[in-house]
């Protein structure tokens, strides 16, 4: 059985092989265009750091062993910081993950609670996603940051993305040239 987002992105691939244009696509189209990316953005690499008070860990969202909490800069508190445990990299056995910088998205991308709606508002607005004004900013965002690429390689025991890092980085300029729609 198919996943619904390798759906979407078969029909996105058909859109474009037919060459739609995303002016030509009727709305709720448009706003289906959302449902690959929010494939990704809704799994467990990315919404256990898009939290409010504390990261969360593995594929069910437990809150993070060690009682970790986000701190004021989301870097953890000052007796320990996320680097105190996460380094550049995965360790060996996979068991503690790592990127540069590892560290909790800010509070202002919060995605805690959200649906796919909310969370598809919040990439759109700038004072919720980065200050990222235009679509290309949140698309290179989500195609060159570290910690957005480590969820391709999260280590051993964890579950990747719905979608390939490629398959995402399409869906999301097709969304994004459309303009960002989101679902009603």
């Amino acid at each position: 059985m198919r996943s619904r987002a390798s759906c979407a992105m078969a029909v996105l691939a058909a859109m474009v092989a037919l060459g739609w244009s995303c002016g030509a696509v009727a709305a709720d189209d448009r706003a289906a265009l959302f449902d690959p990316v929010a494939s990704v953005v809704m799994g467990p690499r990315c919404l256990n750091c898009h939290q409010v008070d504390a990261p969360r860990q593995k594929d069910m969202g437990v809150l993070h062993a060690q009682k970790v909490v986000r701190g004021k800069d989301g870097h953890g508190s000052a007796a320990l910081r996320c680097q105190a445990c996460h380094q550049a990299e995965n360790t060996a056995d996979g068991r503690v993950p790592g990127v540069r910088d590892w560290h909790l998205a800010p509070l202002s991308m919060n995605w805690q609670g959200l649906d796919k709606k909310g969370i598809c508002r919040q990439l759109r607005d700038p004072t919720r996603n980065g200050n990222r004004k235009t679509p290309r900013e949140v698309v290179e965002h989500m195609e060159t940051d570290p910690l957005v690429l480590w969820a391709w390689n999260p280590g051993a025991g964890r579950s990747k993305p719905a979608l390939s890092h490629d398959e995402f980085v399409r869906a999301l300029k097709v969304w994004a040239e459309a303009g960002l729609p989101c679902p009603d």
